[in-house]
């Protein structure tokens, strides 16, 4: 592998970008293919940058077979990653069961007294409030991002902008009057029912979980049952129009 282009994963993995190396195996020339650019030898070849960046999105390295030529499409995606917005009793036990599925898990919560390590070993855990933290952190279809406050001033900005970004699931606490209103308050931010209807609340599947750690179990199942969903579809053979 070129030294430019291990520079060049090093720096994607670290800003949690996704890319695909395509290279030729006949004279190993190479392209890194992202999802919205493509670079090297091999980035004018409109076929492979199409299969490359298919490859991403199912995040399977393979193979493929273009105009004769054999190249190999090695994937480079980010981890799944769970933020959760509220360092509250389920986000206690939904942390840990998400790191043990190698979750790239993140708290964030502004209130000193509930956002700390002590009450979260192990998992990063970010003082501020959530559209600035996400800010910075950035958003990718590799995430997922779950509410746990009940309190609009915490919950609606990170739902704001979550909804306006690709990640790949959105929670929020709530029973259905919550939600109902959660609804008509981020109307009047700009948040149509489309985009809306991304949102599962009340978060989690329906196994009649009470305590926080069934309420966790709930959550992360869903988590999990969302993205194996979303992969599926992505790999799943295009039926071409007639």
């Amino acid at each position: 592998m070129k030294t430019e282009t291990l520079a060049a994963l090093q720096e994607a993995r670290t800003k949690r970008r996704a890319v695909t190396l395509a290279t030729r195996l006949s004279d190993a020339a190479e392209a890194l293919v992202y999802r919205d650019d493509a670079r090297g030898e091999l980035a004018g070849d409109a076929a492979i940058v199409a299969a490359a960046q298919r490859a991403m999105d199912i995040g399977k390295s393979e193979t493929i077979d273009v105009g004769g030529a054999k190249i190999f499409l090695n994937v480079y995606v980010p981890p799944p990653r769970l933020i959760i917005v509220g360092a509250v009793h389920i986000a206690q036990s939904l942390a840990p069961m998400a790191a043990m599925l190698e979750f790239d898990v993140t708290v964030v919560d502004p209130r000193g007294a509930w956002a700390t390590t002590q009450r979260f070993p192990g998992v990063k855990v970010i003082q501020d409030w959530a559209d600035e933290a996400f800010q910075a952190m950035g958003l990718d279809s590799s995430t997922a991002i779950v509410t746990l406050t009940h309190d609009p001033k915490l919950d609606d900005p990170a739902l704001e902008s979550a909804l306006k970004s690709d990640v790949f699931y959105v929670g929020a606490l709530g029973s259905r009057r919550t939600h109902a209103k959660r609804r008509e308050r981020l109307a009047e931010v700009g948040i149509t029912d489309e985009m809306f209807a991304r949102v599962h609340g009340p978060v989690g599947l329906n196994i009649g979980a009470k305590s926080p750690a069934e309420i966790a179990v709930s959550i992360l199942g869903q988590i999990i049952e969302v993205r194996a969903r979303r992969l599926e579809a992505l790999s799943a053979p295009k039926v071409a129009a007639a």
